[in-house]
């Protein structure tokens, strides 16, 4: 079972208000049935089935005919096939002015509008695949563009995508899957996506700090090269006597820690001269031994 098919699960076990069922019902019909002279349905989740049922029942109080196929092309699954042959008008009537209004709802009913809508024709990616991805596919650029408000309205950061026969609205932002999940009501959905995310972000995290380590050491071995090639000019070209005596012996002990960084050069001879220097004060020296370098070399250029 997928995890947009869990969290389906899941929030069709719940208990809605009249109001707002009628609401998530109402966008449910909008976006997956067929109305003409009977209301056809047609799904695969059977817990889907079972709310759809339940609330048309509840709603309307109709005889609805359930038929059960099994369709065995790629892998074998069940189909449910849900249809209601009275009060036609009344529940399109009812679709149409939850649609119509629909700015207009409460942020509890605009909820419920986009539990309906994700039941329907919404889909959420795993967290521990590559990618944070909350979708839904309509067929109208007009719905796409409605239904993106909606979301804009609640504080969702989605988009609206041109498909070649679709319309897709989608979420990439993991906060706001995670938010969309806890309005749903998927407790256990959430704690699951939560919980991968928090792994994901500990990790990134951790190869950040990893990258940065190994760029820290990578540049402090690029300086060190750079002062050691400094100090081999000057001793090739006698000029270490032009340097004061606390420069040479900075000097001296970066001849014998070669590799080390500023701070460990620091620490090592304020420990074994009993003279505090610090990170910056090396640096200082090293300056005083690039710029003597640079000034003979651009008099001898």
């Amino acid at each position: 079972m997928t995890f947009g098919a869990r969290i389906k699960e899941e929030i069709t076990k719940n208990l809605d208000n009249p109001a707002e069922s009628l609401v998530s019902l109402s966008a449910y019909l909008k976006f997956n049935t067929t109305i003409d002279d009977k209301l056809t349905i047609f799904v695969e989740n059977p817990s889907v089935a079972r709310w759809l049922f339940k609330l048309i029942k509840y709603h309307y109080n109709v005889p609805i005919v359930l038929i059960t196929r099994t369709i065995k092309r790629f892998k074998t699954r069940n189909l449910y096939i849900l249809e209601v042959k009275e009060k036609i008008e009344t529940i399109k009537s009812d679709i149409e002015m939850t649609f119509d209004n629909i700015l207009n709802l409460s942020n509890e009913e605009k909820i419920a509008f986009l539990k309906g809508l994700f039941l329907s024709c919404g889909s959420i990616n795993d967290p521990k695949t590559n990618l944070y991805h909350l979708e839904f596919l309509v067929k109208e650029a007009k719905t796409a563009h409605l239904i993106n408000e909606i979301l804009l309205s609640l504080n969702f950061k989605s988009k609206v995508l041109k498909r070649e026969r679709e319309f897709m609205i989608y979420i990439k932002v993991s906060e706001n899957i995670s938010d969309f999940i806890k309005y749903l009501g998927a407790s256990n959905a959430l704690f699951y996506f939560e919980d991968i995310r928090i792994y994901k972000d500990h990790k990134n995290m951790v190869n950040r700090l990893n990258n940065c380590e190994q760029a820290n050491v990578e540049k402090s071995m690029k300086s060190s090269k750079a002062i050691l090639d400094a100090i081999q000019y000057l001793e090739d070209n006698d000029m270490l006597m032009l340097l004061d005596e606390r420069v040479n012996q900075i000097i001296e002990y970066k001849k014998r820690y070669p590799e080390t960084s500023l701070t460990e050069l620091a620490e090592i001879i304020s420990l074994e001269t009993n003279k505090k220097i610090s990170k910056s004060g090396i640096n200082h020296h090293y300056r005083k031994i690039n710029e003597l370098v640079k000034k003979h070399a651009d008099k001898n250029a």
